[in-house]
């Protein structure tokens, strides 16, 4: 059993559904923290977080949420998808630090 501690970076450079981050094959993930910053200082923007399992069963974890700096804790199964969602394309950027465990 193998650890690694990984980070997943995105600029969101539009307003359409994006995927972050999809657990591999054999591998279990456990999310560190998923840190959000608006590089647009005049206006805020909204972000929405998806889980989809390998069932292709979408949950929502945050809707419309206002960028804050946060961290969550969350156990990801073999395959699942986590992809996020910015309402302005080009103010948010997005890190997912993972320790994946194959």
């Amino acid at each position: 059993m193998a650890n690694a501690f990984v980070n997943y970076k995105a600029v969101l450079t539009t307003s359409e559904l994006t995927t972050l981050y999809t657990v591999g094959s054999e591998t279990t993930a456990i999310v560190k923290s998923l840190r959000v910053s608006n590089t647009d200082e005049e206006n805020d923007c909204k972000i929405s977080i998806y889980l989809v399992d390998t069932s292709s069963v979408s949950y929502n974890l945050e809707t419309n949420r206002k960028v804050q700096k946060g961290e969550s804790e969350e156990l990801l199964k073999s395959s699942e998808v986590l992809k996020v969602q910015a309402e302005n394309g080009g103010d948010l950027h997005v890190i997912l630090s993972v320790m994946e465990i194959t």
